[in-house]
This record gives C-alpha cells, structure tokens and sequence, in this order.
C-alpha cells in the first residue's frame, strides 16, 4: 500500500485509521513532495521512511491512497496505475469523470465492480450530507435538499488549523490577525466559503456538493441549494439541512430509520438541548445527527443538524473503507 500526500492531514489521518481498523497492511510505502522527504512516520510501532513522490514509487503497489491534491492526483495517478496499483483519490480530480466510481461504501459500493483503476472518494460536506440522508432516501425518495454548512478549518488542510490557532492566540493578547491561508480573518469570524465563485452565484463547493450527491444517488432530479460557510471551528463540518421528500414523514419514522442506519449515531436529545456539536463529533467515525424536526411550512419536508469528523469519515476514513470493500468484494489484483 501507498500513501500519496503521507505527511498532510488527511494523510496522517490515514495512517491512524489503518492501524486502528487492522487493515491488512503488508507493505505500507509513505510518498510526499521533495520538502518532506527523509522525515520520518510512526506507523504499528516503526518509523517509516518518507519517500518523493515520483511515476516510479508505485512498482509492486496493489493500493495507492492519494490526499496529495488534484494537480497532483492527476500527475501521478496514471502511472499508478499503469504499475498494477488501484488509486483511491482524495481530490476532485476524477470525480465527476463518468468512467470513475465515485463511492461512500455505506450507499453505492457496488460502483466499485465498475472502476477502471482510479476510485473518486467523494467531497467531505458532499459525504457528511449523503451518509444520514441515503437510508431516507430509500424509504421516502427524496425530491429536494436545501443545506447550509458550517465547516471547520481543518478542510483546508493543516496549515489553515494553525492558522486559526494562531489567529485566536493573538486577538487574545490583543495584537492583529494576519491570514495567509484563508482571505479573511478566521478567529472569531465567519465568512463564505473559499473556493471561487464559479456558476450563477455559486461557488465551486456547493457545485461540489450538488453534483457529487447525484451521482452518489445516481439520482439527477434531485434539486439541491447549497451554501456552503466557514466557521472558526478546528475539526468536524456541521450541517443544517431542510429535505423534501416524495410523502410526509414524522420525526419519529426519520429517527428510527436513523437509529439503526450504518454510519450514522442518533444524537437527538430535546429535553437536555443536546444535538449534534464539532466538538463531540471531532474524532468519531459516525456522523451525528440531530435536532429532527417537522418543517412547519411544508408538510413533505423535515429539518435536521448534522456533524461529522472532515478529516475521518469526509475524508481518511471513507478511503480506507473503500479499500476494505475492495477487498471483501475480491478487486484487487491476485
């Protein structure tokens, strides 16, 4: 196995999610940039060797795990490939390419039958939103999502964590913040999302989130609103999402749908005000769910608040779970 992009957030937390979950690691091979080659990664007790990310780290590889970003994803993914490997891609890359599965392994892991040698992990809202929403879909298709986000810091990357720490260290001591990673201040503010604004007022991640959930579903009538926000939150997205299904459902039908549903924990407590909060769910696997609630002006529709770890299930985690459905469903090579 290899790990393109070993020595970034989401990489590391690869790592972690591989050495928990007991994946049958024979050979783990650690790929970054040139600035990060020779350090060294603790992995079941070894350190391990980084190594520069070249066409030539792949040889004898059965599974790449690609976090490295898309300009490099699409380099060096080929040549993976052409070296006998399957490439899990953490990018947005190949995503939206027809030939490419794009897969959460709790909704559509039969699409991985179908890869071609490069399997698209989907966005991290896109996977924190579709997880709790496909068993309802099930039971009552879904017609319409309006979903507003509340993401944390940790989806751009370990750099824009540091960034919020240090910002909050220095507001409190009174000095200025100065962000270099995010374009506008992050410590006690929030703001629109950071990717350009690309389709009629929309920016790139809510184009994400619109057209990744369709394809998850393979359902294009879905009609999807996003807007997608910025929150001075270390780790864990939070979403607040309005749904409109094909028939009224009661709260009560949506929490025990949930109740059981995989992926998902049930954290709806009115009587304590408890629902879902990024602290609680920062370093759990499931995503939260919550606050279900009749929508008072449409009888077909309901509301809910959902959290999920960025860096596990909208990212580590989901890779690491499409290999172990590979494996389960015998793809890779002998």
């Amino acid at each position: 196995m290899a790990i393109a992009g070993a020595t970034g957030a989401v990489g590391q937390d690869i790592m972690q999610c591989l050495e928990q979950r007991d994946f049958p690691v024979g050979e783990l091979r650690l790929l970054a940039s040139a600035r990060s080659v020779d350090r060294m990664l603790p992995f079941r007790g070894k350190d391990l060797l980084v190594q520069e990310l070249t066409e030539q780290s792949f040889d004898g590889i059965d599974v790449a795990l690609f976090s490295a970003g898309g300009s490099r994803s699409k380099q060096f993914a080929p040549a993976a490939v052409k070296a006998g490997a399957v490439v899990i891609d953490n990018s947005s890359a190949f995503r939206m390419d027809p030939d490419t599965p794009l897969v959460v392994p709790e909704i559509n892991p039969e699409d991985l039958d179908k890869h071609q040698g490069i399997i698209a992990n989907p966005n991290c809202s896109t996977i924190i939103l579709v997880v709790p929403l496909w068993p309802l879909h099930k039971v009552n298709p879904i017609r319409r999502i309006v979903v507003s986000t509340y993401q944390a810091a940790s989806g751009a990357g370990a750099k824009a964590m540091e960034e919020l720490e240090q910002q909050t260290r220095d507001l409190l001591s009174g000095k200025d913040a100065h962000p270099t990673v995010f374009p506008h201040q992050i410590a006690f503010n929030l703001f629109s999302h950071n990717s350009p604004i690309v389709e009629d007022g929309y920016c790139e991640e809510e184009v994400k989130m619109v057209k990744e959930t369709r394809k998850i579903f393979h359902d294009s009538s879905i009609r999807i609103c996003p807007t997608t926000i910025r929150v001075p939150v270390m780790r864990a997205h939070a979403e607040s999402v309005n749904i409109e299904f094909s028939r009224p459902m009661l709260p009560e039908e949506a929490r025990e749908i949930l109740a059981s549903a995989p992926g998902v924990k049930l954290q709806d407590d009115p009587e304590n005000n408890h629902f879902p909060m990024p602290l609680e769910a920062s370093g759990q696997e499931d995503v939260l769910v919550g606050r279900i609630r009749k929508d008072l002006s449409d009888p077909n529709c309901l509301a809910m608040f959902i959290c999920g770890d960025q860096l596990l299930k909208g990212a580590a985690l989901n890779a690491v779970q499409i290999a172990e459905e590979m494996i389960k469903r015998n793809l890779f090579r002998a």
